[in-house]
This record gives C-alpha cells, sequence and structure tokens, in this order.
C-alpha cells in the first residue's frame, strides 16, 4: 500500500481483478462448437479416404474442402464459416433422413439425427451472439 501526498488514503498498488467470465476465451463458453469442428474434420477425413480408395470420383475432394474450412472458421468464432458449417448439417441431415427412409438402415438414421442436433444447436441465439 501507497500513500497519495494529497490525501491521508491508503492506495492499493494492485489493478482490480477481472471476473471469471472475461478471462475466459469465447470458444471455452460454448465447447459444442468445439465438437462440431471435429466432427466436420471427420466427415472431411472420410471424404478423402472414400477418395482415395476409390469409391467416390475426386470431385468431391471439394467437400473435404468445404468441411475442413467450415470447421477451422468455427474454431475462430467467423460468420461465414458458421453460415458454411449450418448449410453443411441441414443438407447432410435431410440426405441422411432421406436414406433412412429409402434403405431403412438404422445407422443413417442416428447420422441424419446426430446432424440434425448440431444444426439445432448452431440456431441457438447464445451462438449466433459470439460470433464474429
Amino acid at each position: 500500500m501507497t500513500a497519495d501526498p494529497d490525501s491521508n488514503v491508503p492506495q492499493s498498488n494492485k489493478q482490480p481483478a477481472l471476473p471469471p467470465q472475461k478471462l475466459r476465451a469465447p470458444l471455452m463458453r460454448l465447447p459444442a462448437l468445439i465438437a462440431i469442428s471435429f466432427y466436420l474434420l471427420l466427415l472431411a477425413g472420410i471424404s478423402v479416404v472414400d477418395v482415395v480408395t476409390g469409391h467416390y470420383s475426386p470431385v468431391y475432394l471439394i467437400f473435404s474442402v468445404f468441411f475442413i474450412a467450415g470447421a477451422l472458421g468455427l474454431l475462430l468464432l467467423l460468420r461465414w464459416a458458421w453460415a458454411l458449417s449450418l448449410a453443411a448439417l441441414a443438407l447432410l441431415s435431410a440426405m441422411f433422413l432421406f436414406q433412412f427412409f429409402t434403405q431403412h438402415i438404422l445407422m443413417f438414421l442416428m447420422q441424419g439425427l446426430l446432424n440434425l442436433l448440431f444444426f439445432f444447436y448452431l440456431v441457438r441465439t447464445e451462438v449466433r451472439e459470439k460470433l464474429k
């Protein structure tokens, strides 16, 4: 503690502490964005493996580029990446649910519902307010 020469009131040298909310990174307040980003990176990896093994045409590598761009942009909390990821999850959800209703394979239903769950998380107002 130091005393100000103009007053008799002692003053502290310490700066006021920031509240815990200000110290945390904005991304850490939205942990599901990290999970969604890893999911999009996993989808990109699966697409690359499918192209390399010859199951799909090399044109499908463009989807991997979009998945990677969306995942990395989400980690940086960019609004364009949010829109790209939102569109990807909506289209993937529709595709997997359509495949479930036509082929009746349970795996397609689970993946379609997972994509739909991620889609509904991304459209929350708390998520949209944190984006740049």
